[in-house]
């Protein structure tokens, strides 16, 4: 069974559209800036990746937007999108061959700060009802599945930044058990105070000032990443199927997926990433020397840069294959950060062009990675995306061409 994505929608801060963040990731340009959804003065990080041009009430009925949180307004416009860009009516489809798979890391925050809020200054009565739903990890799963009818297996992936590889390996065994499509992906929305605040206690934040330097991974002077909001979310089919509906185009194919939990600190054990990788490119049938391009976790702390540095070069030699982190543009996405590195990967094995890493001043030395710092012609066949969730997670996933 070959899982394949048909359609793609994506809500970030380089767009809201696959073929806006996808023009933005080439030509470099950064969309990190000064944090303007919540006064940050009082807080160490003052800068984020917002979808600043998402604006819920062009994309979410009120109806609907009133009962969810940011988040999930932001995975149902990439729903939709995906869904309209695949060629898909949910009405025409048979509902319990549908199905829905996305990963979250943080739910909805700020739905929940807003309630919070109402809890300690009003009291109990002016909390809404729809707390006990909106904050919850499976609602934006939950409201795609209501508003398409998407009737099958539904689920929900916490693996915070490996969520969106996780979800996406979800959706292929689905495939291979009897679904006709699965909407899969990921998005996040914690640029409120209460969602910066949970995120500040993993020490990983960048705390500088210049958006040009303040996400630089495996750079000399790395110190931290720059959060983000939003994501994608991708329409998956068994290729058979998709190439016999007529669907539009594929992007490419999920060839490969491992993911591995890392040994306890002390434990004397490497880490699992490289292990991960390996598992990938077994599953895919293909060895390093197939991949021509890494799309890199790239956390921005040294100690986890020079881990994910060492895993790359330990299976593809010094300087033996390319490595890029686009995410550099957005900031780290949590939920949504890996989901949107498995379509940029697709779009660059489509286009055959590898998308830059910004902000890299001087590549920290002993690293021996051929870092992308601008986009750069290539003719890839295949891509590695690895992704790390705070707490152990990895994630690895190989993505191939349709090109015959």
């Amino acid at each position: 069974m070959t899982a394949v994505v048909t359609g793609v929608g994506v809500a970030a801060a380089t767009g809201l559209s696959l073929s806006a963040h996808w023009e933005q990731v080439l030509e470099g340009r950064s969309a990190i800036g000064p944090i303007t959804r919540f006064d940050s003065s009082r807080y160490p990080v003052k800068l984020a990746g917002e979808a600043g041009d998402f604006h819920t009430a062009e994309h979410v009925p009120s109806r609907i937007a009133v009962q969810t949180d940011r988040w999930t307004h932001l995975g149902l416009t990439a729903a939709a999108q995906a869904l309209a860009d695949a060629g898909i009516e949910p009405a025409d489809q048979p509902e319990y061959e549908m199905a829905v798979v996305t990963a979250s890391s943080s739910g909805g925050t700020e739905f929940g700060q807003r309630e919070i809020h109402r809890l300690w200054s009003k009291g109990p009565d002016h909390v809404g009802a729809y707390q006990s739903i909106a904050w919850f990890y499976a609602a934006t799963t939950g409201q795609i599945s209501i508003r398409h009818g998407m009737r099958g297996s539904c689920g929900v992936v916490c693996t915070e930044q490996a969520g969106g590889l996780d979800a996406a390996a979800r959706s292929r065994r689905l495939l291979s058990n009897g679904a006709r499509m699965v909407l899969t992906g990921g998005t996040d929305a914690s640029l409120c105070p209460y969602g910066l605040t949970a995120q500040l206690t993993t020490g990983r934040l960048s705390t500088q000032t210049d958006p040009a330097v303040a996400y630089r991974p495996f750079d000399r002077q790395a110190d931290g990443y720059v959060p983000g909001e939003g994501g994608a979310l991708f329409v998956m089919e068994e290729e058979s199927a998709a190439v016999a509906r007529g669907a539009p185009q594929i992007y490419g194919r999920l060839s490969g997926f491992a993911s591995t939990f890392d040994p306890a600190p002390g434990s004397g054990r490497p880490p699992g990433l490289r292990r991960a990788a390996e598992l990938a490119l077994a599953d895919a049938g293909l060895g390093p020397a197939d991949i021509g391009v890494v799309f890199a976790d790239a956390v921005g702390v040294p100690e986890l840069d020079r881990q994910e540095a060492e895993a790359i070069t330990a299976l593809f030699g010094a300087r033996g294959v390319p490595v890029t982190a686009p995410k550099t543009m957005t900031g780290r996405l949590y939920a949504g950060g890996a989901a949107l590195d498995l379509v940029t990967a697709m779009l660059a094995v489509r286009d055959e062009v590898l998308p830059p890493t910004v902000g890299v001043v001087e590549p920290a030395p002993g690293y021996d990675l051929d870092l992308v710092l601008r986009a750069r012609p290539a003719p890839v066949t295949a891509a590695l995306v690895l992704a790390r969730g705070y707490g152990g997670f990895n994630a690895a996933a190989v993505v191939t061409t349709t090109r015959s």
